[in-house]
């Protein structure tokens, strides 16, 4: 079964009473972890582009305090779920150690091998995003990867386009991925469309599957179209989760709701149903 990680991204605000509620409605969709992002803008974007762009540096509300690692880790062990953190620059691996069950890695980092290594040098599971990316690329950067000792590597089918349109999902490349590299593949949905998360399961065995959740519509990146709500997304992992009760063993044999009906079957000897065993002691039910 898809493990379903919530990516709270920047919708947070740099609230931790809003970033803990985060944690309960991924808990209560019913997902397995939740990811934040640690950066710092002055060590994401280029001082070029910094003093050019006052949209960049915005972003500096979008930061996510250090002093916020400890509760959230403490409330997604209290809610059972996983906590997961992008590290953004090279320190926050290092930051982020004593607090995350596993590293994710953005697809605008994929290329950036001294990040990809700390990460596998962790020990702890490493999930990577390969949006933008071709094939060539995230195969070395899976090599990069298992080179420097990650065990654990789960690479993200994903298209950087915040939505995505559902024509442009290319959920193939799930599969090509997973031949190509022999790691684990899922799916980084920015499509908010539930047909194509279900379709990422169920027919091309997504492993994992990453989501952008919002709270209530006021987080700084709901209006772009990429981020679910919590309503929205909550019925899609019950429902594949559901669908996959249905699956069983693949041993073909009675099961328990239908043994009873084994003794009313045609008799081979005349085609008539019950069984002739059956019938010799028949006595019908009381009314």
């Amino acid at each position: 079964m898809a493990l379903f990680i919530a990516e709270a991204s920047s919708n947070h605000g740099r609230d931790l009473g809003r970033a803990l509620a985060f944690v309960d409605a991924a808990a209560d969709a019913g997902c397995d972890a939740v990811k934040f992002q640690l950066f710092k803008i002055d060590r994401m974007f280029a001082p070029e582009i910094l003093s050019q762009s006052p949209r960049h540096r915005a972003r500096r509300d979008w930061e996510l305090p250090v002093a916020h690692l400890t509760p959230l880790a403490e409330r997604c062990r209290e809610r059972g779920i996983q906590f997961s953190c992008t590290p953004f620059y090279l320190e926050a691996v290092t930051e982020l150690a004593p607090y995350v069950d596993f590293y994710k890695v953005a697809s605008y980092e994929l290329l950036v091998t001294p990040l990809l290594e700390a990460c596998a040098r962790s020990d702890k599971p490493v999930v990577l995003s390969t949006g933008m990316a071709t094939m060539d690329e995230i195969v070395r950067a899976a090599d990069t990867l298992k080179h420097a000792g990650a065990k654990d590597i789960t690479l993200l089918h994903c298209v950087s386009a915040y939505p995505t349109p559902a024509c442009e999902a290319n959920l193939s490349a799930i599969e090509a991925i997973r031949a190509a590299t022999g790691c684990k593949t899922g799916w980084s949905d920015h499509t908010r469309r539930p047909a194509v998360i279900e379709r990422a399961v169920h027919h091309w065995n997504a492993a994992a599957v990453e989501f952008h959740l919002d709270l209530d519509g006021a987080g700084a990146e709901y209006a772009a179209g990429h981020c679910w709500l919590p309503g929205e997304i909550a019925p899609v992992i019950a429902r594949i989760r559901e669908s996959a009760v249905a699956d069983g063993t693949g041993f073909k044999g009675p099961q328990p709701s239908e043994i009873a009906d084994r003794e009313w079957r045609a008799d081979p000897a005349d085609g008539m149903r019950p069984l002739r065993h059956v019938r010799a002691s028949y006595k019908p039910e009381a009314a």
